[in-house]
């Protein structure tokens, strides 16, 4: 029988004195070695044992596996990204690329300030494949005596680091600094902004309804005691949208007696007109107290519209006017949870309802939309009602008191943005505003990149129009002088003005131009550190959308050649200032229960839908059924976008000089930059235009 051993004991600490051993055990034999020490038995041993050639080589084949499908998975998700890019840009039309029109101006300017870059990079680089590092150092010693001088293209490079260091770098560094202290003044205001926006939040600060709300008077449910109110849908050409938006605002909870609906139809295209006209026809059939109007002298865009629409004179009749846009679907509460504000509060003139977005997630590009636009809500207009009782009206779902309208003057056409017009106008005559958070409606935002731009065009070369217009007014009011400064610094200047100049002039020009005069380049918390924080108050309220923060921080800057351009525009009335072009909607909706239920309601009762209507009303309901059943056929186009294309390649041939002098996060923010400019101008960023 072969001996037992204990080897439980050699693994216990030094509780035992003598000489440690090990037993290597071959079968059938048994054999004891002496060691001196017991780590050098052991530890050894057991780390250094299980493994040979063969094993290792099975390893290496699995790990080799593993980084080759790693590589073939890049490599087919990069390749799948170009085809997608490839068949993007294959709907690109000939004639699909932007009409510059009177704007030519910026391209040419960009495309001149591109030449100048790529023609000042071929000299550096051919001065860096000799040896001329001077750009390395800014305080390197310039070679002066003709002895120094090794060539003519020698001498023109030295002539070119003594301008460069005399005459260019000293206005670049006042610019630069300008641009920097409005850059400064602009996080200082959006830091305030959002303290205003947590106080309000921490003390629970929200408008409250001061008296009872109304009641029926009798059993049989008049609602006399209930203000009249006028209800407002101005659009154009809305064909996707038309029939949700209606659908929703004639199911409002208020008395049919006390409110009227009117579907201000501005369309061109006449079967677009005989579909919304059937549709408040089958809405009037249900009891709904709703008309349509036409106007047959399209002049004044929005503004015309609603104006045409308040001189009827039956209007004189009621107290309030509420306005949805045909893409927006209020709640059925949405009167009583805005009207009732009113009561007890004379110097109140408007109520302001939040939006809220159904395609929010749809891409990247209304994912981005929604991060300024829930700052723009939950920051800006909460502090200014709260704090100001003024804010810009957003042109819709808002309730209006008829004389806070009367007093100020009415709908204006001199601007494209008649909504702003019309709520300074109203401050200026001490009417009060209230914004409600918590009420919200829901809407779209632009899901291509075309659309967009063009809403962004619209809104920020109105207000320097406007600016322009009212600055005598202002100047001349009544109100208070911390009102006036409000208006005249925070309101136009700041957040309307200075915020697009900066924006574009130091990223977009300034950050380039310091690439190839690095005397004036600018610091690095300029470009990192401060735009992060900004990026980073800007999205507090949307938090889900903290992971998008680099593609915003970005796409802002991106967005800033837009801004900036309708901002100079709207300033100085150039060609494209009083363009107003009909946001492209797609006609998404989350109230898929509220149209289910509307479709039940019209297949329940056709009898009762059609009771009364005359034979040629008739007629064209069935026409409009018959084209609703045609199939629409849809070509997408994709669009080339010329500025956008221009600063991609500016800013990538910066980037390439970055690289030359080692600047690491300039190059960084450059390249990133330079390539987003570049989706941009591809439109390869949103969905196709239809």
């Amino acid at each position: 029988m072969a001996p037992r051993f204990d080897f439980s004991d050699l693994w216990a600490k030094d509780t035992r004195r003598g000489t440690p051993v090990v037993v290597k055990m071959e079968n059938p034999n048994y054999s004891i070695v002496e060691v001196e020490e017991p780590d050098s038995a052991f530890q050894p041993i057991e780390k250094s044992r299980g493994k040979n050639a063969k094993q290792v080589t099975w390893v290496l084949l699995l790990k080799a596996h593993r980084a080759v499908g790693c590589l073939t998975w890049l490599a087919t998700l990069f390749w799948s990204l170009l085809g997608s890019v490839k068949r993007r840009l294959s709907f690109t039309h000939p004639l699909g690329s932007e009409r510059l029109g009177r704007d030519r101006w910026l391209f040419t300017a960009i495309k001149l300030f591109l030449a100048a870059s790529l023609a000042t990079l071929g000299f550096e680089l051919v001065a860096y494949y000799r040896g001329w590092h001077y750009f390395k150092n800014p305080n390197l010693h310039i070679p002066t005596s003709k002895l120094e001088i090794q060539s003519l293209f020698h001498l023109f490079y030295v002539g070119w680091l003594s301008l460069r260091a005399d005459y260019i770098a000293p206005p670049i560094k006042a610019l630069s600094k300008f641009c920097i202290v409005l850059f400064l003044v602009q996080s200082v205001d959006r830091l305030i902004l959002c303290l205003g926006c947590f106080w309000i939040k921490f003390k629970k600060i929200k408008p409250r309804i001061v008296e009872e709300p109304f009641r029926y008077d009798d059993v049989e449910g008049s609602g006399s005691e209930y203000p009249m109110v006028l209800v407002q849908i101005p659009m154009c050409n809305e064909r996707e949208v038309y029939e949700q938006s209606i659908s929703a605002v004639c199911q409002l909870d208020w008395p049919k007696d006390r409110m009227l609906i009117q579907v201000l139809d501005d369309s061109d295209d006449e079967s677009i007109q005989q579909l919304i006209r059937a549709e408040v026809t089958r809405w009037s059939q249900k009891g709904v107290n709703i008309i349509y109007r036409h106007r047959l002298v399209r002049t004044g865009y929005k503004a015309g519209n609603l104006k045409s629409a308040m001189s009827c004179d039956y209007v004189e009749a009621y107290e309030f006017v509420a306005i949805f846009d045909a893409d927006f679907q209020p709640n059925s509460d949405f009167l009583k949870l805005t009207v009732p504000h009113f009561k007890g509060k004379p110097e109140l003139g408007l109520v302001q309802a939040r939006w809220a977005f159904v395609n929010k997630d749809e891409n990247l590009l209304t994912r981005l939309q929604n991060i300024n636009l829930c700052f723009h809500f939950e920051v800006e207009q909460q502090v200014n009602g709260v704090f100001l009782n003024f804010f810009g009206f957003n042109g819709t779902a808002g309730v209006w008191r008829i004389k806070a309208l009367e007093e100020s003057g009415g709908w204006l056409e001199r601007t494209t943005v008649e909504d702003m017009d019309i709520a300074v106008r109203a401050h200026l005559h001490g009417w009060k505003f209230i914004y409600l958070n918590d009420v919200k409606v829901l809407c779209e935002v632009p899901e291509s990149y075309e659309a967009y731009k063009k809403q962004q065009h619209r809104w920020h070369s109105g207000p320097m129009q406007l600016f322009r217009l009212c600055l005598r007014a202002i100047l001349t009011s009544k109100i208070a002088m911390w009102k006036k400064a409000n208006l005249i610094l925070l309101f136009f200047l700041l957040r309307k003005l200075i915020l697009p100049f900066y924006s574009f002039t130091l990223f977009c020009v300034i950050l380039p131009i310091t690439m190839f005069v690095p005397e004036a380049e600018l610091p690095v918390w300029v470009i990192c550190y401060v735009p992060i924080f900004m990026s980073l108050l800007n999205i507090l309220p949307a938090p889900k959308s903290f992971p998008f923060i680099v593609p915003y921080l970005l796409f802002e800057n991106t967005m800033s050649v837009t801004k900036f351009n309708a901002m100079v525009s709207g300033l100085f009335q150039l060609g494209s200032s009083y363009e107003w072009i009909v946001t492209k909607k797609a006609g998404r909706s989350s109230e898929s229960d509220l149209l289910n239920l509307t479709d039940k309601e019209s297949k329940k009762m056709p009898n009762q839908i059609l009771r009364g209507v005359s034979d040629s009303e008739l007629l064209e309901i069935s026409q409009v059924e018959e084209q609703k059943k045609q199939p629409v056929s849809v070509k997408k186009t994709n669009k080339i976008f010329h500025k956008e294309l221009a600063l991609a390649f500016l800013l990538l041939t910066a980037a390439v000089r970055s690289l030359l002098a080692s600047q690491g996060v300039h190059f960084y923010f450059l390249l990133f930059q330079g390539l987003t400019f570049l989706l941009v101008g591809l439109d390869l960023i949103g969905e196709q235009m239809s």
